[in-house]
């Protein structure tokens, strides 16, 4: 079976990779690498046998869901080029999926680096005349040069090398065993037991070698699971009976100061020198196969730069620019020469994917959702194991590099989150969130909603949203930052087109992050599909708490108004009437007068809108009371100066105390861009005008549900 690609000279065929040669082969000689035959040995004379043993089966268990994981997810979904970074990307969105993919690539390439250095220091002990770095150089070219020719050439090598390892193990398990005690339980007397599991760690990440091979794959759904599991099987059971082995042929202070114990204590060690020599190159060889074709899969989205550069492939459909780029940094990184260092870094790089691979399964699980339905299934616990072990094993190695790791892909995701990618295929966060809602609005409903956590949710019917000239800035100064905005309108033809004048309308808001929703009802009477809603939100979780309405000269509306206050307050909904000053507007936005009346009920909202108002406005606070005579002036002037304390009122806020019939007291009153008055139980729309000429400002009316407190 074979795929086509494009070149100038016209359509080409692809050859495509099996199972075996696509998966097993690249995965098992990527585990069967510079670590076990140069590390491994060091790890037991740590550790001792029953210490290597739970290294090594707490190293497989990680990867081994995580290959769970991986599997499920390759039997769900469609399986693009790169691997990890096409199985998170079609989950959680091309931004989580290069904000890992990115540090992924930089994690594979590494392990070109490391792969290089074990092949030098083998090399070198056979020839130990040859410089370190000429030979890592020469190395180095070499394997440029067959990775950029031809996948197809580098998986053939590989099947000789596969061949070359075998025979190096028989070498090894055929050692005639030392007359030394077995040690059990080791003293990690160079390193403790976290250090020896973060340089051991990278012998088992070679299960991401296949699946960055995705895109080469005749049958990925197939090929992944089948291939990866095999390989950490097989390799589980050959690093188990190694580790046995060592402990019979060595004492652990020879395993501990000898790296080429293997072919030291080997039955014929030039067969573990050629097996050395060949997995190491063949390791460097699969990463250098992987890491450019991760980097060109993320250059295909534009998540890097030089993103068409990198996207690029010559005729042979070898990603060729990114091979390039992955071969400079290998040699930079030769550079440092260091195996240990390289090992931890490669290990924190690695669990950060297998981690967030293991939660994106485990989300889709959680979620129930009908489109995830693999057909090779997994217990959600795997997938929650793997992702909370790799996080766990991170901070124990190096908590300070974790957080640093954290942070760089927290960034990486902003950044590309800003830049405004797009991808053909739809992911589950919307989903996600909208889950984790749902489940937080079954708990909330256990719990009576307190006055402590009300905050202004909006409820807004707009007439005709073409023409709207409502007050969105002062909405906005009322509602933000935590509050909520539904919007309505009611119309029985042109829906669609209503619709897009209402989001355009609103969209203002929605940039200032408030949360806004919006809706069109089909109905013949505005009045009786404004009930509607009314209604039918009464249920939601997320309801409205506050009816928003705005008057103005015309009174043909004021029966709309008085039917509307009235249906909200039935429902247990407080209301706001805002009659705007068709000159002054809102002024400066600076002051606001507060008016309340000594033992009225009807003063929490107010007080509450008042303070969104101040703090949006950076402005001033004026409470005001009216009394009829100056002889219980004392008295109501200890009323605001109480109210005022229990409320927390801001420091500068002015207390005043006017005296007269109330409609004098307006002209007499502290000058202010916006008045607020309690309403009674019926809106005088009368009154309500002559307040808004008497004061020369704009006025908002507001009338309490019974749900608030001002004092919470």
């Amino acid at each position: 079976m074979a795929g086509k690609n494009k070149t100038k000279n016209g359509p080409t065929r692809v050859k495509k990779f099996n199972t075996f040669g696509g998966v097993f082969t690249p995965d098992v000689l990527t585990i069967l690498g510079v670590i076990m035959y140069l590390r491994l040995g060091w790890v037991v004379g740590n550790a001792g046998f029953l210490g290597a043993v739970a290294i090594i089966v707490l190293a497989k268990s990680i990867t081994l869901c995580t290959a769970l994981s991986m599997s499920s997810m390759t039997t769900n979904i469609r399986i693009g080029a790169g691997g990890a970074f096409s199985i998170i990307s079609r989950s959680l969105g091309l931004e989580a999926g290069a904000s890992i993919g990115i540090p992924l690539y930089i994690a594979q390439t590494l392990s070109s680096a490391l792969y290089i250095i074990g092949f030098t220091e083998a090399w070198r002990s056979i020839f130990p005349s040859h410089p370190y770095l000429s030979t890592a150089i020469i190395a180095w070219a070499g394997l440029m040069l067959i990775s950029a020719f031809s996948a197809h050439v580098a998986v053939k090598i590989q099947y000789i090398i596969m061949t070359l390892i075998g025979l190096s193990l028989i070498s090894f398990f055929a050692s005639p065993a030392s007359p030394t005690d077995v040690m059990m339980v080791g003293k990690f007397q160079d390193a403790g037991f976290w250090q020896v599991f973060a340089i051991y760690f990278p012998a088992v990440t070679g299960i991401m070698a296949g699946a960055n091979m995705s895109g080469d794959l005749k049958n990925p759904k197939k090929a992944i699971p089948l291939g990866t599991l095999s390989a950490i099987g097989v390799t589980m059971v050959i690093y188990l009976v190694i580790a046995y082995v060592a402990t019979l042929i060595a004492s652990s202070a020879e395993l501990r100061s000898n790296q080429m114990i293997m072919v030291d204590k080997a039955f014929w060690g030039p067969a573990v020198l050629a097996g050395i020599i060949g997995a190491t190159l063949s390791s460097a060889l699969g990463s250098m196969v992987g890491a450019p074709r991760i980097l060109q899969a993320l250059a295909t989205y534009k998540t890097v730069p030089f993103h068409k550069l990198f996207a690029r492939k010559s005729k042979r459909n070898e990603p060729l620019n990114a091979s390039l780029l992955s071969g400079t940094i290998i040699l930079a990184a030769l550079l440092v020469g260091s195996l240990d260092i390289l090992a931890g870094l490669i290990t924190m790089f690695f669990l950060i994917t297998y981690g967030m691979l293991n939660f994106v399964v485990f989300a889709q699980q959680s979620m129930k959702i009908i489109s995830f339905r693999p057909t090779f299934k997994i217990p959600r616990l795997v997938s929650l194991i793997g992702g909370l072990g790799c996080v766990f094993i991170m901070f124990l190695i190096n908590p300070v590099f974790s957080i640093i790791a954290i942070i760089i892909i927290l960034a990486l995701y902003v950044y590309l989150e800003r830049l405004g990618l797009k991808a053909h295929w739809g992911d589950i966060r919307s989903g996600m969130f909208l889950t984790l809602a749902e489940r937080a609005s079954q708990i909330a409903r256990r719990y009576p909603r307190h006055q402590i956590t009300w905050k202004p949710d909006l409820l807004v019917p707009i007439d005709d949203p073409g023409i709207w000239a409502g007050p969105l800035l002062f909405i906005r100064n009322i509602t933000y930052p935590s509050g909520s905005l539904f919007a309505f309108t009611v119309k029985q033809k042109d829906i669609k087109e209503t619709q897009a004048e209402l989001e355009k309308l609103l969209d203002p808001i929605k940039q200032e992050n408030i949360l806004v929703n919006s809706t069109v009802i089909d109905d013949q009477e505005f009045i009786h599909g404004a009930k509607v809603v009314i209604q039918t939100l009464q249920a939601s979780m997320f309801k409205p708490n506050t009816l928003f309405l705005t008057m103005g000269g015309n009174e043909r509306k004021d029966q709309t108004i008085r039917e509307l206050f009235q249906h909200a307050h039935q429902y247990g909904m407080g209301v706001v009437i805002l009659l705007q000053h068709s000159r002054m507007a809102f002024g400066m936005q600076k002051d606001i007068n507060l008016w309340l009346r000594d033992k009225s009920p009807n003063w929490h909202l107010a007080l509450l809108l008042t303070l969104h108002l101040q703090i949006n406005w950076n402005g001033n606070i004026n409470l005001v009371t009216v009394s009829k005579s100056k002889a219980n002036h004392q008295t109501l002037y200890r009323f605001l100066e109480r109210l005022s304390d229990a409320a927390r009122l801001p420091g500068i806020t002015r207390l005043h105390v006017l005296h007269g019939p109330f409609k004098s007291t307006l002209e007499s009153a502290p000058r202010a861009d916006i008045n607020i008055f309690g309403l009674g139980e019926s809106p005088d729309f009368t009154r309500m005008r002559e307040f808004v000429e008497e004061t020369e400002s704009s006025c908002l009316f507001v009338q309490d549900s019974g749900h608030e407190n001002a004092l919470a």
